[in-house]
This record gives structure tokens, sequence and C-alpha cells, in this order.
């Protein structure tokens, strides 16, 4: 077994889900901070078994379960660990399915940050796309068209499946503005009790994980080290939940750079699932750089202009 492409794989998925979980980590912390110190305890050490276990572990096993309805759940879980020429054949048939699926999530995650989502200004033409918002539709509709029309060659299902990732953006998008703005309602009430507060928080924590479990599978089709990356990864954004959300605050362009490796992710699972090779250290390399880049961005910028 050849350890360095698993390692950088799992480092890989630990750093997406850290850089791609800033948002939801910072207004977590806000509302924890009006809440008791056994309740936030709880949060770190008991809400790991539902928001790592649960949600990152079934997450991604029933997305392949759901490319592969034929290998059962069981099968689905242990394909990555299976000599079974059957199961082979059916993951490597179905991968083209998903990966167009979730890349189309991804691209169009990305270009609804670009044009409609508030942000901090990292690189030139970003004022300029947020000036033009109204085209993100257009957009959309145009790529999702020539996908469309370029799957219909290969494979109808493909094609179906870039429908499927379209879909699930604006379905989960749409739950997701309106959990963003409950959350921090949240943070001002203070008539609701711990117990409501914590629920609440977890169930919007499955809601915020669906990115990172989705660009997972642009770095393997691996369960296991999906679960094993994402899952050290949201066990350091719970870390920072709780004792260093002030210091990722002062990071200003890391969304930036979140959002860029979310595109880089987007077009590598899109030009894979048209059979396009490519290596699978090119995900994590990307992601490392590209998280690299805004982050030294934000390190000069504080030099520049210090944060309080």
């Amino acid at each position: 077994m050849d350890w360095l492409p698993i390692i950088l794989t799992i480092l890989g998925l630990c750093a997406f889900e850290v850089i791609s979980s800033i948002d939801n980590a910072v207004v977590n912390a806000d509302v924890l901070a009006t809440m008791g110190a056994k309740a936030r305890r709880w949060f770190l050490v008991w809400g790991i078994f539902f928001g790592v276990f649960l949600v990152r572990g079934l997450l991604p096993w029933g997305i392949v379960w759901m490319a592969n309805p034929s290998l059962g759940l069981i099968g689905s879980f242990t394909a990555a660990f299976s000599n079974d020429p059957h199961i082979i054949d059916s993951v490597a048939k179905s991968a083209p399915l998903l990966l167009m699926a979730g890349g189309v999530f991804l691209v169009f995650l990305f270009f609804h940050w670009l044009f409609l989502e508030d942000k901090e200004f990292g690189i030139k033409g970003e004022r300029f796309f947020s000036h033009h918002g109204v085209w993100f539709f257009a957009l959309a509709s145009i790529l999702l068209s020539a996908l469309i029309w370029f799957s219909l060659k290969l494979d109808p299902l493909m094609a179906f499946s870039a429908t499927i990732g379209s879909s699930a953006f604006f379905i989960i998008y749409g739950f997701r503005e309106q959990a963003e703005k409950a959350e921090k309602e949240l943070s001002h009430n203070r008539g609701l009790s711990d117990l409501s507060k914590l629920m609440y928080l977890e169930v919007l924590d499955a809601t915020f994980s669906i990115d990172g479990v989705v660009g997972a599978f642009a770095f393997t089709m691996s369960v296991p080290l999906i679960i094993i990356g994402n899952g050290i990864g949201a066990l350091v954004v719970r870390q920072f939940t709780i004792k260093g959300v002030d210091s990722i605050k002062k990071f200003k362009f890391l969304k930036n750079g979140a959002m860029y490796s979310i595109l880089f992710l987007g077009v590598i699972m899109i030009s894979e699932s048209f059979g396009i090779e490519v290596p699978k250290y090119v995900s994590p390399l990307v992601t490392f750089g590209v998280i690299g880049v805004f982050l030294f961005k934000s390190i000069r910028h504080n030099r520049i202009e210090p944060t309080n």
C-alpha cells in the first residue's frame, strides 16, 4: 500500500473541511457565547458524535449507496476495500454520475458567492461581479444547458446527474439561507434554553457539512478516507469554534480561499466525469495552494491594516 497518496488525500480533505466551515464556525461561536459552560462542553464533546461520526460518516456513505444501489448499504461502504470485479466495475460506472452532480453543485456554489453574496474583495474583479449579481442566474442556466448537451452525447444518465446537482444546490441553498438568518437571531435570543440552541446548532451543522462532503469526492471515491479526512477537519472546526474563532476572524480572506477551492474542485469533478484523468494529488495540492495564497493575503493585509 502506498501511504503517501493516502496521507496527502486525508490532509487535503481535512484542510478543505476546515476552510469551507469558517462561516459556520463563526456564527456558531456567537450563539455559544450566549450559553452556559456546560452546554458549550456538550457541544464540543457529545456534539462530535452527531456532527462528525453520524453526519460526516453517513452522508458520504449514503451518496455512494444512492449512486450504486445494487451494492447495498454494507457493500457501498466496503467497496474501497473490495477486490470483487463486480463491485469495482459498479463503482467505476457510477463515478461519472456522482462526479457530475457534485461538480455542478460546487461550481454553482462558487458563482452564487461570486455574484450574490457579501464578501471581502480579495482579488481584482470580485467587486465587478458583485455589482452584476443578476447575471448569476443567466450564467447558471447557460452552464447547465451546455453540460447537459455534452453529457447527452456520452450518457443520458450523466445529463440527468447534472440536473440533480443543480436542483440540489438551489434546494439546499434555499434552506441554508433561511437557516443562517435563524442562527444569527439565536445569538441575540436570550429566551431560548441552552438545550434548544444546541439542538438547532447540530441541525444547522448537518446542513453546512454538505459542501465538505460533496467536495470530498474530488479527492477520492473511498468512503473510509472521506470519513477520516472530513472527521478530523470537523474536530478542528469544533476546537476553533470553542477556543479560537476570534483568531480566524482576523484572516479576512480565508473565505475567498474556500470558495476558489470549491470552484477548482468542482471543475476537477466535472472534468473527471467526462473521462479526463486528473491525478489524485492535484486536488489536495490545489486546495493547499489556494488556501496558502489567501492566507498570505490575509496576513499581509493585517500587517498593513492591523486588526484591533
